[in-house]
């Protein structure tokens, strides 16, 4: 049946021919944008999880950034630590000079007291942005390290922790805590004497009598090349024979040293005095320290006095102790900036993968969306013709009435 009022032919021509504008238009906006999904209209779940996966793209260049800071703070403590190390090297050089008697010690102590200067200046340049790890004002610094979502939506922060050394030489006070017993060499808070082999004695008295202990003071004994210490806890400062409860702790550190043919005796009817005997088969150098309650590692440095053989004696095997601060300082610094240029890396290849995976979500497939422009094309192009030809229907029906 014809009619002038209904052209079938016509709209299904016409609803052909807007659904092939509607693909050829989707087809050019992926073309002119890249993406085939450019907003929520185009896919509303794959929109929002790129979304989600570009902020946490954002949040991890701001975290490279973090860990590149981090890095460069550590890096320069790392180099102050080395550094120091390798000047506290030569002042044991100089230490070692001093143990011959036949040299101007007050010359020698003179360099020693520029070394020391110049090791004060490197922990107070060491500062990154304002930041230092080496001079005592920090005790850990945090360094932002990732963003890590969880399965429901929460988002947490996880750092990297960089515990800061203490290589400064401030805050001694000195106590003259060592007397002067049984082959020792004291000098005040220094003290160190030689156990030769199987017949070697000596004794080292803990004295406060002249300033007393305070919470945190610390004492250290090397033997050997061993470390034993002992830290002055606020009971052992509230009890009457503070001395002979630090002599006790050192006891204990040193028999846990477990260094053969050393026996180390404590006899209470002679207070803070510790008995060394050398029974083994090796010469064993012993030096005691004593370190103020919240001084630097090097706090001590400033107690090394060569102008006397006693003092020379002392300083030899504590600049050891000294030079094993430095060491482990350096080393501190060095695992800390590995591991914070491996988070960099990880974190750098972290923020690719997921670009590629938000590429594979939205972008478009450009090829293909040149195939389809093409064959779209020709559609609209036939679809036009093709409703020119229905809108003449009703012409025809003209032919019927003449």
């Amino acid at each position: 049946m014809a009619s002038i009022l209904t052209n079938t032919s016509s709209m299904v021509a016409l609803q052909t021919l807007k659904g092939i504008n509607a693909n050829l238009s989707k087809t050019q906006d992926e073309i002119s944008t890249g993406k085939s999904v450019a907003s929520a209209r185009d896919n509303a779940a794959v929109f929002a999880i790129s979304k989600v996966m570009e902020a946490d793209v954002k949040g991890f260049k701001g975290i490279s950034a973090s860990l590149s800071l981090g890095e460069s703070t550590v890096a320069v403590a790392r180099q102050a630590a080395e550094t120091i190390t390798d000047l506290l090297t030569e002042v044991k050089g100089k230490i070692v000079a001093a143990q011959e008697s036949n040299v101007d010690r007050g010359k020698i102590q003179t360099d020693i007291n520029a070394l020391v200067d110049q090791i004060n200046t490197v922990v107070g340049a060491a500062q990154f942005n304002g930041l230092n790890l080496v001079n005592g004002s920090q005790s850990t610094v945090d360094v932002l390290a990732s963003l890590d979502r969880q399965s429901n939506g929460t988002v947490t922060t996880s750092s990297i922790s960089i515990a800061a050394q203490d290589l400064s030489t401030g805050a001694y006070a000195a106590k003259n805590v060592f007397g002067t017993s049984g082959g020792v060499s004291a000098n005040g808070d220094t003290a160190g004497f030689q156990l030769d082999n199987a017949t070697g004695t000596g004794t080292i008295e803990i004295d406060d009598s002249g300033a007393p202990f305070a919470a945190g003071d610390k004492v250290l004994i090397v033997i050997g090349g061993k470390t034993a210490s002992y830290t002055v806890s606020a009971e052992d400062v509230a009890a009457t024979t503070t001395s002979d409860l630090v002599a006790v702790g050192l006891k204990n550190a040193i028999d846990s040293l477990g260094i053969a043919g050393l026996s180390v005796d404590y006899d209470s009817g002679t207070p803070g005095t510790l008995a060394f005997t050398n029974a083994g088969t090796n010469d064993l150098t012993v030096s005691a320290q004593f370190k103020n309650a919240g001084s630097g590692a090097l706090a001590s440095l400033s107690a090394i006095d060569v102008s006397t053989s006693a003092g020379a004696t002392a300083a030899l095997g504590n600049i050891e102790t000294l030079i094993q601060s430095g060491i482990d300082a350096a080393a501190e610094f060095g695992s800390a900036q590995s591991r914070i240029d491996i988070q960099n890396t990880f974190v750098g290849k972290l923020s690719d993968a997921l670009k590629v995976g938000i590429g594979s979500l939205v972008d478009a497939d450009l090829e293909e969306a040149s195939a389809r422009l093409q064959a779209l094309q020709v559609q609209q192009q036939l679809g036009i013709q093709s409703l020119s030809i229905a809108n003449q229907a009703p012409q025809n029906i003209l032919a019927l009435f003449r």
